[in-house]
């Protein structure tokens, strides 16, 4: 095998597929990346069983092969490499890495043991790169972030003909973002679970791609999704299970709320936070004409705010988490955003979960679909 790409093209599409190397593994090949050059084209990819990542870029090629080299090691050389054309030449166990008066010589890894590449089902679908990656960052704010209840750290995602949504929660707030895309004929509608971590590398990657084609597959046989764009895909095995049936609570008849400026809020709460204790909330009281913000449970240090909103209904005195009510408002993107009070129907006695959407300004909705469930503590001193 030999061939010459341009420097920045190898670069970039080695720190893609890297991404989706695990951490750490057991099996050293699959730590490698798999090398194939053939005609004008070089692919690269990484498979570890259930995330693969797969590029492919123009090359020189001057003779056909295949080989495997360690992964990160190739990643740490692309990018260090000087201002030239790269040359690949595999010689007996070492490929041979030329750049210039830069070389390397990189060992090769037992390729015969490399697990074969999934095959990519047919696509469902496809949306606009940056919308969707823009929703995936949305939705993972609520997903959760250890393995404990590996079915938590998914964000759902469910196809119609016209809608996609993603759904997260770990059981404490929920995240819901819905875009229109556009469904191929034939394609049924799916709801499937699929691992936040790998998600948030898709919008890494294909944000800027244009559009990006979804394919989904959940048989008895395969249980796997995909994602392309521009010579580069991305395939994941599905977490088992199904979410409970919780976007009805996302209910978008929220006549108690306030208006506030997003910054003013997120700033006031990072202040506070300053002297509360871990894991402990601070009470918001929603006023008319303001929001008031007070520490909890720190008997050395206290803390309080005042700043400007607008209320419309009752007045409400809650306490949240701050680092949650921080990761809803990161996933609004307008000048104001609207902290609905929602209403326990069963037990009108019992703190209900505030709904974060955007909003444009105080007088005016904003038409983002993105909604942020976040549950209070349900004591307050």
């Amino acid at each position: 095998m030999k061939f010459q790409v341009n420097r920045d093209v190898l670069s970039e599409a080695v720190s893609f597929a890297v991404r989706l190397l695990p951490q750490r593994t057991t099996t050293p090949v699959l730590g490698g990346i798999l090398i194939e050059a053939d005609a004008n084209a070089v692919r690269l990819s990484v498979f570890d069983h259930e995330v693969s990542a797969q590029v492919e870029i123009i090359a020189q090629v001057e003779t056909s092969g295949r080989t495997l080299v360690p992964g990160r090691l190739l990643s740490d050389i692309a990018t260090k490499l000087p201002n030239a054309p790269v040359e690949f030449k595999l010689e007996g166990t070492k490929v041979h890495v030329n750049c210039g008066a830069t070389k390397f010589a990189l060992p090769i890894m037992d390729v015969a043991a490399y697990p074969t590449l999934p095959e990519i089902p047919v696509v469902s679908g496809s949306i606009a790169g940056e919308a969707f990656a823009t929703a995936i960052n949305q939705a993972a704010a609520a997903a959760m972030k250890d393995d404990v209840q590996p079915m938590y750290t998914a964000i759902q995602i469910e196809t119609t003909k016209t809608e996609l949504s993603l759904l997260a929660t770990d059981k404490y707030r929920m995240s819901l973002v819905e875009l229109p895309w556009k469904a191929n004929d034939g394609a049924e509608g799916a709801s499937v679970l699929v691992p936040s971590k790998t998600l948030q590398e898709v919008a890494k990657t294909f944000a800027n791609q244009g559009d990006v084609s979804l394919s989904i597959i959940n048989n008895d046989e395969r249980q796997m999704v995909a994602f392309q764009a521009n010579n580069r895909s991305v395939t994941a095995l599905l977490i088992k299970g199904n979410y409970p049936a919780i976007k009805t609570m996302f209910s978008t008849e929220v006549e108690n709320y306030s208006v506030v400026s997003k910054q003013d809020l997120l700033e006031s709460t990072r202040r506070v936070m300053l002297v509360v204790q871990r894991d402990q909330p601070i009470k918001y009281t929603f006023g008319d004409g303001s929001i008031e913000l007070e520490s909890i449970g720190n008997e050395v240090a206290e803390a309080s705010e005042s700043i400007s909103a607008e209320l419309t209904g009752e007045e409400r005195t809650l306490s949240l988490k701050p680092q949650y009510l921080i990761d809803g408002l990161a996933g609004v993107h307008t000048e104001f955003v609207k902290i609905g009070f929602t209403k326990n129907q069963d037990n009108p006695n019992k703190p209900s979960p505030v709904l974060i959407t955007s909003h444009g300004a105080k007088d005016k909705a904003d038409s983002e679909n993105y909604r942020y469930l976040l549950q209070p503590n349900l004591l307050v001193r």
